[in-house]
């Protein structure tokens, strides 16, 4: 696979997975409705894609002399439609099973992607593959409490 491609779908799968689960969490300790993490999912699958897309696109432009103006624009292109698409895959769970359930189910399949990609990582770059998952699944878990808990902080001082 190209490199320019391959760094589109890591970036992409890891920002869909750590900001689609973060706002799933923080929603549903809010005590936001189903359709609400619904909308949220969608909203965020579509702006944040642009936006990461764009990120990616200013830093490769930034920060890879070499790249050529087709790597810049396929890392771009690959970062937005995987970060659309996987974002849009947390909706099955939300929309087939009760709130709680569908909750548990988004979060162990962001983590095992998350876990996937980052065995996947580790042997690429002869790292050992315990140290690279744990560190990856150490961040994803600390947004996942972290949002879990604004979640409530919110619930407690905003609704009526």
């Amino acid at each position: 696979m190209k490199k320019s491609i391959q760094k589109g779908l890591s970036f992409g799968l890891t920002s869909g997975v750590i900001t689609t689960l973060g706002l799933i969490t923080g929603l549903d300790s809010s005590e936001a409705s189903k359709m609400i993490i619904i909308g949220g999912i969608i909203t965020i699958a579509i702006a944040d894609s642009f936006s990461d897309a764009l990120g990616a696109h200013i830093s490769e432009e930034v920060t890879n002399k070499k790249s050529t103006n087709k790597e810049i624009w396929e890392v771009t292109i690959s970062t937005f439609l995987t970060k659309l698409l996987f974002a849009l895959t947390f909706l099955i769970p939300i929309i087939i099973f009760k709130q709680n359930i569908a909750i548990i189910i988004s979060i162990l399949w962001g983590l095992l992607v998350l876990t996937l990609l980052s065995i996947k990582t580790a042997k690429e770059h002869n790292e050992k593959t315990i140290k690279v998952v744990r560190e990856h699944l150490l961040i994803a878990t600390l947004v996942i409490i972290i949002t879990h808990y604004v979640g409530i902080i919110i619930s407690n001082h905003f609704n009526s």
